[in-house]
């Protein structure tokens, strides 16, 4: 008997607890916070093909080429950690019509250039070396962490000005955040592939090139905000 009971004054206070939670006035907002900047770097992934008919040429002749491409990167003043292979492969193509096999070998590399004003003088010479695929170029600026700091700094006051905007024809005020959702996402650009041609045209030209727009990146925070009202 003193079970039953207990049970049943446990759920009576559930009940009560419930109901009194869902009588919370309360207002969920989102909002959004943009920063934006000047990038100071830039990523480049860059590869080198090589085809033939057998494997064992292909894949020497391909690792001449980027022993090549590696020493020129150092030459370059790119510091050791800056640049990295990222793959390394070789496959077999089949031709149906002759049916015979060939072989492709590729290696990527990936350069973080922290001084933009080497761009030009890097890819020319990178395509000198042997390159003959751009497979991305990604900008980006030495000071992310501060400006994603920022940018969520703003989506809060954003989110906090809304919420009083809302409310404040009722005669009511926000009061403090009860549940905070981050809701940002983190963009990653898909990688864009160009094939490349000789640059034997270009070397007849003497005028200094600038081929790289570098424009601004955007830092964007989303969050969610549910305020208690007041």
């Amino acid at each position: 008997m003193k079970k039953i009971i207990l049970i049943f004054a446990l759920v009576c206070f559930a009940t009560t607890y419930s109901q009194e939670q869902k009588q919370v006035p309360m207002i969920n907002v989102a909002g959004e916070g943009k920063v934006k900047v000047a990038p100071d770097q830039v990523v480049i992934s860059v590869s080198i093909e090589t085809k033939g008919t057998r494997a064992e040429d292909v894949k020497r002749e391909n690792d001449k080429k980027m022993d090549g491409i590696l020493k020129f990167i150092k030459k370059s003043n790119i510091a050791s950690e800056d640049f990295q292979t990222q793959r390394v492969a070789l496959n077999p193509n089949y031709d149906y019509e002759k049916k015979k096999y060939s072989y492709i070998a590729s290696q990527t590399v990936q350069i973080v250039v922290k001084d933009l004003s080497k761009y030009d003088v890097l890819m020319e010479g990178l395509v000198n070396e042997g390159i003959n695929r751009i497979d991305n170029v990604e900008f980006k600026s030495s000071k992310m962490i501060q400006l994603q700091s920022e940018a969520r700094k703003l989506a809060m006051k954003d989110a906090k000005g809304k919420a009083e905007d809302f409310v404040f024809v009722l005669g009511q005020k926000v009061g403090k955040a009860i549940v905070i959702s981050d809701n940002s996402q983190s963009y990653i650009p898909q990688p864009r592939m160009y094939a490349l041609k000789s640059m034997s045209m270009d070397k007849a030209e003497s005028a200094p090139r600038e081929t790289l727009a570098i424009g601004e990146i955007e830092i964007i925070a989303n969050v969610s905000v549910s305020f208690v009202l007041e």
